[in-house]
């Protein structure tokens, strides 16, 4: 039993001494593996002591790999992964989902179109937590201890899985008292004497639209009165009556039935918006991920103002464990 115990405890310090160098500190190490900071500082003397190695430098505002902590951390990382890979083939099928689950998820996504099937993930599979983090930017999947991530737009990073979930359809929206007594716009070219709200992530001083019909595209420049990163700040605005705006489809979609806004042009789009789940390449996939991978394939699609994919991956993927 000593000899188990003993086992247990130096994976769990390499484990630890794997999560701080990826981490990049102590506290953010203790964050991600729910512990506290002298814990994981504690973890760390006990690895250094049991090698008898200087694995860090530590000062006040640095922390740096020596030579040996270097050839630790590529020894460290392998076993563990080993470790979890030879867990996972032998729970096999019988893994049930369990443990935090890190998803990093755009703001308007996150706190409204996948809450649904985020509580039905969590209703089947008692076992797991989720850590629901919303920022619109990209995932630093290492640094943050992330599992994955739904990603708006194109994804050009090479050590990830890329799902393609659904595609948003994008549509010209105003208010009405934008448009005066006249009716409203049908056709793009009577789009760019309006006031405009951007979204800057996607467009900023010219707007790119294409006829459904033929696959026309027409461009014109616009001058934003205002200009802003987040999507529900748009429809504010475009509810106002500062300008016209392109809005994801779903979006708005309550406020156009309502005659709250107007949608311009119809027969108009922008290029509608890939959303991916994305995921770092690994060995082994715990069951946490496997099954909310295949939740999100489903859900997605059928979410209001969504479409299907034209095709499922941007990438062959490593296979998930069964």
């Amino acid at each position: 039993m000593k000899e188990i115990a003993q086992a247990t405890d130096r994976i769990e310090l390499m484990q630890t001494f794997v999560r701080i160098v990826e981490a990049g500190s102590l506290s953010a190490a203790a964050a991600q593996l729910g512990t506290t900071q002298p814990t994981v500082s504690r973890r760390l003397q006990a690895l250094e002591r049991m090698l008898g190695l200087r694995l860090l430098q530590r000062s006040t505002h640095l922390m740096k790999l020596t030579g040996d902590g270097e050839r630790c951390y590529a020894h460290a990382k392998e076993l563990t992964e080993t470790w979890r890979a030879m867990e996972a083939d032998l729970r096999g099928a019988q893994d049930e989902p369990r443990g935090a689950l890190r998803v990093l998820v755009p703001h308007a996504f996150g706190q409204d179109q996948m809450v649904a099937p985020l509580a039905d993930y969590l209703r089947r599979h008692p076992g797991v937590s989720v850590e629901w983090l919303l920022q619109d930017r990209r995932a630093d999947f290492i640094a943050e201890g992330l599992d994955c991530a739904i990603q708006v737009g194109a994804v050009d990073d090479p050590d990830v899985v890329a799902i393609l979930l659904a595609e948003v359809p994008r549509i010209v929206v105003a208010a009405p008292a934008l448009l005066g007594d006249g009716p409203p716009p049908q056709e793009a070219e009577a789009l760019g004497a309006l006031p405009w709200v951007a979204l800057n992530m996607y467009y900023r001083d010219e707007v790119g639209l294409t006829r459904m019909s033929d696959g026309h595209v027409h461009r014109f420049p616009v001058r934003p009165r205002i200009s802003t990163d987040s999507l529900y700040a748009l429809r504010t605005a475009v509810l106002a009556g500062v300008g016209a705006g392109i809005s994801s489809a779903w979006v708005v979609a309550d406020d156009i039935r309502a005659g709250r806004l107007v949608h311009l042009a119809p027969q108009w789009q922008a290029t509608p918006l890939p959303v991916y789940l994305i995921y770092p390449y690994a060995r082994f996939y715990p069951a946490k991920l496997r099954v909310f991978v295949e939740l999100m394939r489903t859900a997605m699609p059928a979410m209001v103002g969504m479409v299907p994919p034209a095709s499922s991956t941007r990438r062959p993927p490593k296979t998930l464990a069964p």
